[in-house]
C-alpha cells in the first residue's frame, strides 16, 4: 500500500440516497417535420445547381445527426447541392483530419449524411472588424453559394454578452478555423462578447448566409425548440434566443456542497468539459456564479473527446482512468487558442474512483466525513438523476423541496472488487477498456 492510499484508506465516506431532480421536460415530438417546416416556412433563397454549405460544429446537440440530416435533404430538395463544413475553430486538434473525426464521433459521416464533407484549416481573409481585428472564413465554405449556420444557443462558459453560444459564435469562432478564432480570443475573454459580434457584422455583411438554425435544449438535454433565422434577422433575434435558453438551464437545487462527484466530462457536454454555469467554476478571471463546491471529482474522460481534457483544470482530483485517456496536447491547442490557460491545468491524479471521492471529502473541512455533503452525478448534461448523502440533502432550500424527489433509501456507496464506483449503470457502460497511455502519473513528474 502506498503512502497516498494509506491516507486515503483511512477517509469514510457518507451515506447516500438516489436523487430526481425535476425539470420541466420539453421535448420535441418529430424533429426532422418541425425543422423542415421551419425551413420552408421561411422563404429560403436556394437555388439550383448552387453548393450551399452546412456548419458542423464539436458540440453535442440533441438529435444532431438528425437536424444536420434534415437540412441537407432539405437543401436538396431545392435543387442544391449540400455540403458539410467541420466548424469548430481549433477542435479536434487543430487539423483537418481531426475535425472529421469529431464529425464522425457523432455518427456525421458522408454516408449517413448524404453529402461530402470538406474538412480544412485553410482560411480566406474577409476583411477587418470595427474592433481592428482580421476576419477569417473556412475556404471551403467561402467558395460555396450560400452558408447555412447550424448551433445550438446557450449560455458561454467563460464570457457574457448579448450572444455567447449560438449561430453568431458560429461565424467568429467555428467557421473562423483556428487562425480566426485565435484573432477572436486574442483580446482576451472580457472582450470576447464584443469581438464576437463584431466579427460577426462583418461575416453576416460580406457573406450569403441562407439562414442561422439556432436550438434550444431544456434542462435534461432534450431539444426542445428550433428557429431558422434569416440572414438580416440573426443579430437582433439571437440575443432573445439566448435568454430562452438561459430560462430552460438545468441547475443544481443546492447553492453549496461540500463534494461533487461527476462521472465524466467531455467536450460533448461542454466546451470546458463541464459547464462552468453549473458546477460555479470557470477558468477565466472574472466569471462568477453557480454553486459552491469545496472539492469536485472527475473520474471519466468521455469517448466522444477524443482524448481531449480540455476542462479538467476545474476539477480538484481526477482518475487513472481518466489521466489514461487523455492527449494533453489537444488540450494545449485548445488553451493556446482560446487563451483560456486554466482549461488544462492538472488535477490530482489518484488511482481509483473510491480514492477520488476519500480525497474530495478529506478536503471538506469536515472532522466527521461521514457528515460530509456530497452529490454524484453523470455530468452537466445529465442533471435530472443524481446521489445525494444527507448533509446534501438537507442543503436544499426550502423553496426547492418539491423540487426534489427522493427514490429508495439511503446506501452505502457502491464500488466494486476494483474500486470502481458502481452508479448509473457503470462500470459497464463508463469504464472503456481502451487505454491511451503505459505509463503512470509519477513518470511524468
Amino acid at each position: 500500500m502506498t503512502e497516498v492510499e494509506k491516507i486515503l484508506s483511512r477517509v469514510e465516506l457518507p451515506e447516500i440516497i438516489q436523487v430526481r431532480q425535476k425539470f420541466d421536460d420539453l421535448a420535441m415530438s418529430d424533429v426532422a417535420k418541425t425543422l423542415t417546416e421551419k425551413l420552408n416556412g421561411r422563404n429560403l433563397d436556394i437555388q439550383p445547381g448552387q453548393r450551399i454549405a452546412i456548419t458542423c460544429g464539436s458540440r453535442g446537440i440533441d438529435h444532431y445527426p438528425l437536424l444536420v440530416k434534415t437540412t441537407v435533404d432539405f437543401v436538396k430538395s431545392k435543387g442544391a447541392q449540400p455540403v458539410l463544413i467541420p466548424a469548430m475553430g481549433s477542435h479536434g486538434g487543430g487539423t483537418a483530419e481531426g475535425q472529421t473525426m469529431v464529425l464522425h464521433s457523432f455518427g456525421i459521416t458522408e454516408e449517413a449524411m448524404g453529402a461530402p464533407i470538406l474538412s480544412s484549416m485553410e482560411v480566406v481573409e474577409l476583411g477587418t472588424s470595427d474592433r481592428g481585428l482580421p476576419v477569417y472564413i473556412d475556404k471551403n465554405a467561402y467558395e460555396c453559394d450560400g452558408i447555412i449556420l447550424l448551433n445550438r444557443v446557450k449560455c458561454h462558459t467563460a464570457f457574457r454578452g448579448p450572444i455567447e453560444s449560438g449561430i453568431t459564435k458560429m461565424t467568429a469562432i467555428g467557421l473562423a478555423k483556428q487562425k480566426g478564432a485565435e484573432y477572436t480570443h486574442i483580446l482576451g475573454f472580457k472582450n470576447m462578447g464584443k469581438n464576437i459580434l463584431s466579427v460577426g457584422k462583418v461575416t453576416l455583411s460580406k457573406l450569403n448566409i441562407v439562414c442561422g438554425i439556432g436550438t434550444i435544449e431544456d434542462a435534461f438535454g432534450h431539444l426542445a425548440e428550433i428557429h431558422v433565422l434569416r440572414q438580416e434577422e440573426i443579430l437582433a433575434e439571437e440575443p432573445k434566443l439566448l435568454v430562452r435558453a438561459n430560462e430552460l438551464m438545468a441547475r443544481f437545487y443546492v447553492d453549496e456542497s461540500d463534494v461533487l462527484i461527476m462521472m465524466k466530462q467531455g467536450k460533448e457536454v461542454s466546451g470546458s468539459g463541464l459547464d462552468s454555469n453549473l458546477i460555479g467554476r470557470y477558468n477565466t478571471p472574472g466569471m462568477t456564479g453557480g454553486p459552491v463546491f469545496t472539492a469536485i471529482g472527475i473520474l471519466d474522460l468521455s469517448d466522444e473527446s477524443e482524448g481531449n481534457p480540455n476542462g479538467m483544470g476545474q476539477g480538484d482530483f481526477i482518475s487513472k482512468r481518466f489521466y489514461d485517456k487523455m492527449e494533453i496536447e489537444q488540450a494545449y491547442v485548445n488553451c493556446l487558442t482560446s487563451t483560456a490557460i486554466g482549461t488544462a491545468k492538472m488535477p490530482m491524479v489518484l488511482a481509483t474512483d473510491k480514492m477520488v471521492l476519500q480525497a474530495a471529502a478529506k478536503f471538506s473541512g469536515k472532522p466527521d466525513r461521514t457528515q460530509v455533503s456530497m452529490i454524484i452525478g453523470v455530468s452537466t448534461h445529465e442533471m435530472g438523476d443524481l446521489y445525494m448523502s444527507r448533509a446534501a440533502l438537507d442543503l436544499v432550500p426550502e423553496q426547492f423541496k418539491d423540487k426534489v424527489e427522493t427514490i429508495g433509501d439511503f446506501m452505502p456507496i457502491p464500488f466494486d472488487e476494483k474500486d470502481n464506483l458502481c452508479l448509473f449503470g457503470w462500470p459497464a457502460r463508463g469504464i472503456p477498456a481502451n487505454s491511451r497511455h503505459t505509463h503512470t502519473p509519477a513518470q511524468d513528474v
